[in-house]
C-alpha cells in the first residue's frame, strides 16, 4: 500500500482486436468481491468514458486477463477472463474472450511462468471461465517473445508476429453440449433460431427474418432500437432453453445475425455483445459460428457458401476472420484453429484506492456487482519467493 492507494503490477496488452490489463493472479486480492472492486477501479467503471481508469469506454477495451501458473498435468498456465461493465459496477466471469487469449501466452512467457524455447514456444492454457484448453504457438526466436512480424488481422492496424491458437475441447463450453436443446433448429418468437455452444453459447438468426440485410454498419444496427429490443427478447428465452437461467444483465448467450457472404467468404456475421454490435468479431463467437456453418439443419448451414469443410471464412464489419476446423468421421468439430496477433503496450503499476478492495459487510452492497451463477472458482494461488502483503484487502 502507498498511503490510501494500492499499487498493483500490471501490463496493458492488445490481444487480437481487444485490449486490457493483464495481471498475475498472485498480485490481486483473493476474495472475489475485493478483486472485482479493484478491477472496477482500475478500469474506471461505472462511467461512460471510464475517465478515472484505463478502460476505453467500450466493451472491447473494458476487459481483464488474470494469469496464474498451473499445477494441473499438461497445463502450463490458467487464464481467468473478466468482462468489466462500462456503465454499471459489474464484473462478469461467465464468458471466455478469445481475442484477449491471444496475448496470454506471450504474457506468461515474459512473466516467467513458461520458459521460452528457441524458434517457437507452445503454451497450453486452461481457460477457467469455460474449463477449455487452448494451445498457443508463440514466435520466440533466440528464446524471446517476438511481437514484430508480417501478419495482418482485420480490425487491427499494421502487422505483427502470428500467434496460432488451437481450441482443443471447446464443445459445450458453458452448457455441456454442442446443441443444448438437442435440436439444430427451433423457434423463438416465431423466429427460426439455432442454439449452439462451441467456445461461446450463441443464438443464431437469419438477418432476412429480422427485416435487415445483414451487412449493415454496426452503428446503424446499434441505432435500431426495435431490432435490439427484439434480439434481447429472443436472447433471454434462448438463455432459459440452454440451461443458463435468467440471462438479463448477463452477456451470454451472444447473438449472431447471419446472411450470405458478399466477398467470397463463407458467411456474413454481425455479432452482438450482446446489446451492441461488435465492430469486428469475437474469436469465440467466430468459432461457434464456423462450427454451425458445418452443422446440417442449422441456420448457418443454410446460409453458408458451399465448399470444403475447412477453412470457414466469416465476413464481419472490419473484414474477415478465417477458422480452420478439424472434423471427425461423423462430421463433428474436434478442434478449431485461427491466427491472431498481440502487442505489449505498457508495463508498470496500476494505482487504485485501497477502499476498492474492502469487502462490504452487507451482502449485495456493491449494487449490481454480483457474480454469475456459473462463475468459476478462483485460480490456484502459487506462492512466489518474496511474496508480500501489498494487495491484501
Amino acid at each position: 500500500m502507498d498511503g490510501a492507494s494500492l499499487r498493483i503490477p500490471c501490463v496493458l496488452m492488445r490481444g487480437g482486436t481487444s485490449r486490457g490489463p493483464f495481471f498475475l493472479e498472485a498480485d490481486l486480492p483473493e476474495h472475489p468481491e475485493a478483486r472485482d472492486g479493484v478491477l472496477l477501479a482500475a478500469l474506471g467503471s461505472p462511467h461512460a468514458l471510464q475517465v478515472d481508469g484505463i478502460g476505453g469506454g467500450n466493451p472491447l477495451t473494458s476487459k481483464v486477463a488474470i494469469i496464474g501458473r498451473s499445477v494441473r498435468p499438461g497445463i502450463d498456465v490458467e487464464y481467468l477472463f473478466a468482462q468489466v461493465a462500462v456503465d454499471r459496477p459489474h464484473v462478469d466471469l461467465s464468458p471466455n474472450c478469445g481475442n484477449m487469449l491471444s496475448a496470454v501466452a506471450p504474457f506468461a512467457i515474459e512473466a516467467g511462468l513458461v520458459k521460452a524455447q528457441t524458434g517457437e514456444t507452445i503454451v497450453r492454457v486452461l481457460n477457467r471461465n469455460t474449463s477449455t484448453v487452448v494451445e498457443a504457438v508463440v514466435q520466440t526466436p533466440h528464446g524471446r517473445v517476438l511481437y514484430d512480424g508480417a501478419t495482418a488481422i482485420d480490425g487491427v492496424p499494421g502487422t505483427a508476429a502470428p500467434i496460432r491458437l488451437t481450441f482443443l475441447d471447446a464443445m459445450g463450453s458453458k452448457t455441456g453440449a454442442l446443441l443444448p436443446t438437442g435440436a439444430a433448429r427451433e423457434y423463438i418468437d416465431n423466429m427460426p433460431v439455432t442454439l449452439i455452444d462451441y467456445a461461446m453459447p450463441m443464438v443464431l438468426l437469419r438477418a432476412s427474418d429480422l427485416g435487415i440485410a445483414g451487412d449493415e454498419r454496426p452503428e446503424d444496427l446499434d441505432a435500431n432500437a426495435p431490432l435490439l429490443e427484439r434480439l434481447e427478447v429472443i436472447r433471454r428465452e434462448a438463455g432459459q432453453r440452454m440451461g443458463l437461467g435468467d440471462v438479463a444483465g448477463r452477456i451470454i448467450p451472444k447473438v449472431g445475425v447471419l446472411s450470405p457472404a458478399r466477398h467470397g467468404g463463407t458467411i456474413t456475421s454481425r455479432y452482438f455483445v450482446p446489446h451492441r454490435c461488435h465492430r469486428n468479431h469475437a474469436v469465440t463467437g467466430a468459432l461457434c459460428t464456423a462450427a454451425a456453418c458445418r452443422l446440417p439443419g442449422s441456420i448457418a448451414f443454410d446460409l453458408a457458401a458451399p465448399g470444403p469443410s475447412s477453412p470457414v471464412t466469416l465476413e464481419h464489419p472490419s473484414g474477415r476472420i478465417e477458422i480452420d476446423l478439424s472434423l471427425d468421421d461423423a462430421g463433428h468439430v474436434e478442434r478449431a484453429s485461427l491466427v491472431r496477433t498481440a502487442r505489449r503496450i505498457f508495463e508498470g503499476s496500476i494505482i487504485v484506492p485501497a477502499s476498492a478492495a474492502i469487502v462490504p459487510r452487507a451482502e449485495g452492497s456493491r449494487g449490481d456487482n454480483v457474480h454469475d451463477d456459473h462463475a468459476p472458482t478462483a485460480l490456484l494461488r502459487i506462492p512466489r519467493d518474496g511474496d508480500d502483503d501489498r494487495c491484501v484487502a
